[in-house]
């Protein structure tokens, strides 16, 4: 029985969760031919090492080509013209991406957890705007960091073969972040929504700053399977996943593979 104990005290987003499970040992060759796999194009990955307060983690990166990185900031900020929408697509939707998924190079495991990622995270951000699941087709669910983000983080789990997954509290901040709707509230409104829908167990720290991304709270919905730790447990392995934000607490993601005597529960 495969444990996970993911400790987020400096909350989760995507990128920190694939850099914790390749510092647990998933493989990155299996993670790089799902990625050539698929039929999208404007990035490159990047897995390096990066010291964090003193710590050693591991850093998982999403570069985007110069014009595609453009045209998501245009999006965003919404300077985007009627021409560059047909030019581009990266109005994408579910089923664009579930297409996506359907056609990678990847285990039915994996397939079936990035759907379900996807369809959790497309729901949160469709309840948030008052529209369908269908019809949701804005930055954040059509982005290809946050493809690639989800794709990987479902290659990465399905690569250590994990049966269950603790997750007892995940921190948040406090604040407003800009997006291309004006300004929202930190949990952004997906956030709340899949942390409400989901049942996750939040705390909100004093720090300011978005430490849960949309993405970050669908991979831990999609996951999670208790919500509290066993009372004793040994470590296995330790992988840690950094962020890329600077807040006054450094943005890492603990996982643990941990193993539970039967005999002391």
């Amino acid at each position: 029985m495969n444990q996970l104990y993911l400790e987020c005290y400096s909350g989760i987003s995507g990128d920190m969760f694939v850099a914790s499970l390749l510092d647990l040992g998933a493989s990155k060759e299996v993670l790089e031919e799902v990625l050539s796999s698929l039929s999208l194009t404007g990035f490159k990955t990047e897995i390096t090492r990066v010291n964090k307060s003193g710590l050693d983690a591991c850093d998982f990166n999403v570069i985007l080509d110069h014009d595609n990185h453009d045209h998501d900031m245009n999006y965003l900020y919404g300077e985007h013209t009627h021409h560059e929408h047909h030019h581009h697509h990266e109005h994408r939707h579910l089923h664009d991406i579930l297409h996506i998924i359907d056609h990678a190079q990847m285990t039915d495991h994996a397939k079936e957890l990035a759907k379900k990622i996807f369809t959790i995270l497309g729901e949160a951000e469709a309840k948030a705007h008052g529209t369908s699941i269908d019809e949701v087709h804005f930055h954040e669910v059509g982005a290809v960091d946050s493809i690639v983000d989800i794709i990987s983080a479902a290659v990465c789990f399905d690569d250590l073969g994990i049966d269950e997954v603790y997750i007892p509290v995940i921190y948040e901040g406090t604040g407003t972040v800009h997006c291309a709707h004006g300004t929202l509230p930190i949990p952004v409104p997906a956030v709340n929504n899949i942390v409400s829908s989901h049942h996750l167990p939040i705390h909100i720290d004093t720090i300011k700053g978005e430490l849960v991304t949309p993405t970050g709270a669908a991979i831990a919905a999609s996951i999670v399977t208790s919500h509290t730790l066993p009372s004793t447990f040994t470590i296995k392995k330790t992988g840690i996943g950094a962020g890329k934000r600077a807040y006054e607490r450094p943005s890492l993601l603990r996982a643990m593979l941990i193993e539970t005597d039967p005999r002391h529960q």
